[in-house]
């Protein structure tokens, strides 16, 4: 680096940087797939031993007819009162499970690094999903983040044969954006202004399309001609490493065979639009 001229020196240290938080973000995603096996165990137990309890909790309701006669009726109100709420509690323990169970797999899925093999994908579903996984990590490191979300799903939009993994991680990748947006939109506009993201799918012939759009800052046209090359980012160094949208326009066009395109306004708002064959 001594005869780099002091340009090409801050250069080299921006992509050193870069590589170093690369790496922690690497390492990060193991430990996080660890935890996500570590989780599932117990979850598994949880559902196994909770679907157990519904079926005992059945025969327990048959004995319960047999013996109600010898029972005065407020006692028969109480185990009749009992027997609900301890039903109504199960069901609300394999309902929130499931979601877990969900989620875990989700988390898994997305921090493989092995390619995976296209599937039957439920787009409307992994979409929402991945959307509430991008806002609960955005609340998480922005305390007080909120945001009003619109999904306006095209419920002709069934499986799509998709990469799972993959095309999550486009879509977590824009959310991830538009939430960032809309909140360093908030630090600097009037109280008046109201963080809005709107997700949409349409059904269009044999593909499906697919908008993220938010009324954050917009983007300049000389940062939209940018903005898929790798290590480009306008965030903080600390915010971003400039990977995300050139991985999500590889995962789109070269793994999908779709097409992806940026739409903006600066000063008030940016879409995003995936589209994508169903087959």
């Amino acid at each position: 680096m001594e005869n780099l001229s002091p340009t090409a020196n801050t250069e080299v240290q921006k992509l050193k940087n870069k590589v170093l938080e690369l790496e922690k973000m690497a390492s990060l995603g193991l430990l996080n797939a660890g935890i996500m096996h570590e989780i599932q165990n117990p979850m598994n137990f949880i559902l196994n031993f909770s679907s157990m309890s519904v079926e005992l909790l059945e025969e327990l309701q048959e004995w319960q007819d047999g013996v109600k006669e010898k029972l005065s009726e407020d006692e028969v109100d109480d185990l009749d009162s009992l027997v609900s709420l301890v039903a109504q509690n199960l069901k609300k323990i394999e309902e929130h499970g499931k979601r877990a169970d969900t989620i875990v797999k989700g988390m898994l899925a997305y921090s493989r690094n092995k390619k995976q093999e296209k599937s039957a994908v439920q787009l409307n579903e992994m979409i929402a999903r991945y959307t509430d996984f991008s806002y609960h990590a955005m609340r998480v490191n922005v305390p007080g983040f909120n945001v009003s979300i619109t999904k306006n799903f095209d419920e002709e939009v069934g499986d799509v044969l998709a990469y799972p993994g993959e095309l999550s991680r486009a879509v977590l990748n824009i959310t991830n954006n538009a939430f960032y947006a809309v909140w360093e939109h908030a630090q600097a506009a009037t109280d008046e202004y109201k963080p809005q993201v709107i997700i949409s799918t349409r059904l269009q012939g044999e593909k499906v399309e697919i908008s993220i759009e938010d009324n954050g800052p917009g983007i300049p046209e000389e940062v939209k001609a940018s903005m898929f090359e790798p290590f480009f980012t306008t965030k903080p160094e600390s915010k971003g490493t400039g990977l995300g949208l050139y991985i999500t326009k590889e995962i789109v066009e070269k793994a999908h065979q779709g097409s992806l395109s940026v739409e903006s306004k600066p000063g008030s708002y940016t879409r995003f639009n995936i589209s994508i064959p169903l087959k």
